[in-house]
This record gives structure tokens, sequence and C-alpha cells, in this order.
């Protein structure tokens, strides 16, 4: 096949999670409902902290920025499927594909740096509690959102910009629900080892380093907890970071079994449908999580449904 540059009037193929006709209603309506439960689920977070005064705290403020994030998240890529299975069309556009990549780099990086900010929240919270207040003050909480936002913004932007230097062959069929950055850059003629060089170097900037960064706080905050003397104590101190422990095991757990399953495998099939997990159920469990094992939240949802 003879190399060509992909211009805005090409169009790539989304395979989907299966090509077999009579799956496409199932599918449909399954990933609607999850879809409609992830919007739904965060969008009741966000307005229960905002509605609740008691809740206007760094962690909640946290929490609903990651609702945020969750929302745009599974919105980059499930309205697209959903659009295409209902059109029975495969087709998304050279420049809509760039897009998706764009904004899907974005929010997965956001979600990255605010599940660290929060550790690092707990961490204050539990290690340096007479501080808390000082520490983790106003401004520094727009900050870190502010620069969670950035940096991933420009990882982001360099990634889809490498992307847009590569020539592609005539085949573009993505085994994918979305376009995902690796499979687009396979599909390409040209070299690709600049490209695979910055997505190795963005991948252990936004999944290595806020990771290592987590696993960090938490060696601290159980070194704390092993120091209080009663189990009761431990016990209140471990239940404040119960929660978003669970997310993260959640989110981290997913993500690497799907990069992990893919290199044993050498399925984009099966990578396909396993990273289902983080980017569509994760996001839906996320607010059950929170919900489910915060008091502070619960009430503020009852207060909230109940107007």
């Amino acid at each position: 096949m003879e190399p060509g540059n992909v211009t805005q009037s090409s169009e790539f193929l989304l395979l989907g999670l299966s090509e077999t006709p009579g799956q496409q209603p199932l599918l449909f309506g399954l990933f609607l409902c999850m879809y409609l439960i992830t919007v739904l689920g965060n969008l009741l977070i966000i307005l229960a902290v905002s509605s609740d005064s008691h809740l206007h705290t760094p962690m909640y403020f946290f929490l609903s920025n990651l609702s945020l994030v969750d929302i745009c998240f599974t919105s980059t890529t499930i309205p697209k499927m959903l659009l295409n299975i209902q059109t029975q069309s495969k087709a998304i556009t050279y420049a809509g594909c760039l897009t998706q990549m764009h904004f899907f780099i974005l929010f997965g990086g956001v979600d990255d740096f605010i599940l660290t900010v929060m550790a690092y929240d707990r961490y204050v919270a539990i290690c340096h509690p007479l501080h808390y207040t000082v520490i983790m003050n106003s401004q520094l909480c727009r900050l870190f959102v502010l620069v969670s936002w950035i940096m991933s913004a420009v990882i982001s932007l360099l990634q889809c910009l490498m992307v847009l230097d590569l020539s592609f062959c005539s085949d573009l069929e993505i085994p994918h629900f979305f376009c995902e950055l690796k499979q687009v850059v396979q599909l390409a003629c040209s070299d690709t080892f600049p490209n695979d060089i910055v997505m190795y170097f963005s991948a252990g900037l936004l999944g290595g380093g806020p990771l290592a960064g987590i696993l960090y706080s938490y060696a601290k905050i159980m070194s704390s907890i092993q120091a209080i003397p009663s189990a009761q104590g431990k016990y209140k101190a471990f239940s404040t970071c119960a929660s978003h422990l669970s997310v993260v095991f959640l989110f981290y757990g997913t993500s690497l079994g799907v990069y992990l399953g893919s290199v044993g495998t050498h399925s984009s099939q099966s990578s396909a449908t396993a990273s289902v997990m983080y980017t569509v159920v994760t996001p839906m469990l996320n607010p059950f999580i929170y919900s489910l094992r915060n008091k502070d939240i619960k009430r503020a949802l009852e207060r909230f449904l109940g107007r």
C-alpha cells in the first residue's frame, strides 16, 4: 500500500467492540444505560457538594472536580460510539479522531493528577492534622487543579501534534470503539519512533508519576496510622481515605490490567473490550463508592434530593 498524508476529508473506521449485527442493539442499550448512570451519578455528587456548605472543604472540592472530569472523560468516547451504532456507521473524520484523542488524553491525565492530589490531601489530614487548614488552603487547592489541567493539556497537545506529522496507508481501520492513541499510531506508514518515545514518556508522566505520588502518600499515611494507639482511632483515620483508596485501586487496577493484558495477548479486540473497565465502568462506579462509604455525602444527597 502506498502511504499518503491523511487530510481532514479522510476518515478512520472505528470497528467497535463487536462487528456482529445482532449484538449492536444490546451494546447500544448497555452503554447508553452506563453513560446515563455515569453522568447522573457524578452530577449529583457535584450538586450535593456545591449545595452543602459543610462540604466546602479541600477533600470535597477535589471530589467535585473528579466527578466533573469523569463526566467529560466518558463523554469523549461513548456518545460517538452510540451514534455509530445507531446510524450503523463506523466512520470518524480525521479531525474528529484527533479531537477525540486530544480530549481523551486531557481528561485522563487530569483524572490521574486529581487522584494524586486527593491522596496528598489525605496525607496532610492524617499526618499533619494541626496544620491541615493552613497547608490545604483554598489558593493551593485551586493551584493544584489548575496545574493538573495545564500539564495534561500540554501533554495532550504534544501527542496530537506528533500524530499530525504521520503519514497513513489506505487501511484506516481502528480495532477499538474510540481513537486510542496507540492504535492510531500503529496505522501509520511513516516512522513512528519519535511518537513511541513521546508516548512512553507521557505514559510515565501521566501514569507513573501520579501513581508514585499516591503510593508515597499512602505509605506515610499507613505509617502514621500504625502509630495511633487505639484500634478505634486507627479505624477512624483509615475510614477517611477508604473511598479514595477504592477508586485508586479500581482506576489503576483496570488500567494496568488492560495494559498488561494487551502486552500478553497482542489482541487489539480484547484490549478494546478490557478498556471499557477504566473508560466507562470506573467513572460510573465512583459516585457509588463515595456516596455509599461516606456519611457526609449521603446526608448532602438526602438533603439535596429532599428539597
